[in-house]
């Protein structure tokens, strides 16, 4: 039950402010910090996966997940010793909407018709780009022009690709499941709650680390939460607001800049 892709996809996006900005490629590798899961509960009665083993509602756990029309993703990282907090909704129309904390610096994003919108306080931008290897003599011009305001990325332009694959839900889910020979190591735990929602969980241990993930037993079986502990890259994932509509706006035109500001020689 793979979860770390996405983490580095949400890290991508994370620094997508400075490769919007000034061109420089964004950096994959990601760490996630730990989360604390919830006390055991009793499971509902009758159990909605008794008779199947753990590797069956992974299974099934996969095919609702990625069934979703639309879901709420937040989570806690830490990513090239920088602490990374998400909290965002995503549709499969490419629409999005939500925040993103870097160290004492936070974001507002919002996606919609192609066209992505970012507005940080002076600490992001300049904790993103600073993290790029951006000189300070091209930070401070740019801090000063968009702090306090949303840089509008339209497609083609510099990070655009990475915001727009956070921004799809396919996209975004796309490794979850992939790794179909790790479920036979799966073994269930004991049930809990996630949210108020009963979930069963789902365990596996490797040398280092243990992933525990929560399969709602109420409803579709989806994936509610995926916590890893030990290893090198520990963290939490929690999922929710399965199949709501994601209602995004764009920002007012006088409190836009355009990326073509930035760098005049990309298109606007």
């Amino acid at each position: 039950m793979r979860y770390r892709p996405t983490h580095r996809k949400l890290r991508a996006a994370a620094v997508a402010c400075a490769v919007a900005a000034v061109a420089v490629p964004a950096p994959a590798a990601a760490r996630a910090a730990t989360a604390a899961q919830a006390p055991a509960v009793a499971a509902p009665t009758p159990d909605p996966f008794d008779g199947l083993g753990p590797a069956e509602i992974a299974d099934r756990a996969v095919d609702a997940t990625r069934s979703a029309d639309s879901l709420r993703m937040t989570g806690k990282v830490v990513s090239e010793g920088q602490d990374l907090d998400v909290d965002f909704s995503v549709d499969d129309q490419g629409s999005c909407q939500g925040r993103i904390g870097v160290d004492e610096g936070d974001a507002e994003l919002r996606r919609l018709d192609g066209v992505t919108y970012m507005k940080g306080d002076a600490d992001f931008w300049r904790i993103s780009m600073t993290a790029q290897g951006v000189p300070e003599n091209r930070i401070a011009p740019v801090v000063e022009l968009v702090q306090g305001r949303w840089l509008k990325i339209g497609p083609g332009q510099g990070g655009s690709a990475d915001l727009g694959e956070i921004c799809d839900l396919d996209s975004l889910l796309d490794d979850l499941g992939k790794d179909r020979d790790g479920r036979a190591g799966l073994t269930r735990g004991p049930d809990r709650e996630v949210d108020g929602t009963p979930v069963a969980t789902l365990v596996e241990k490797e040398s280092d680390a243990t992933t525990t993930v929560s399969v709602a037993q109420e409803g579709k079986p989806y994936i509610r939460q995926v916590v890893r502990t030990g290893g090198d890259e520990p963290g939490s994932m929690t999922l929710s607001a399965f199949d709501r509509p994601v209602e995004v706006t764009a920002p007012p035109a006088d409190e836009t800049v355009d990326l073509s500001r930035l760098d005049p020689g990309t298109p606007a």
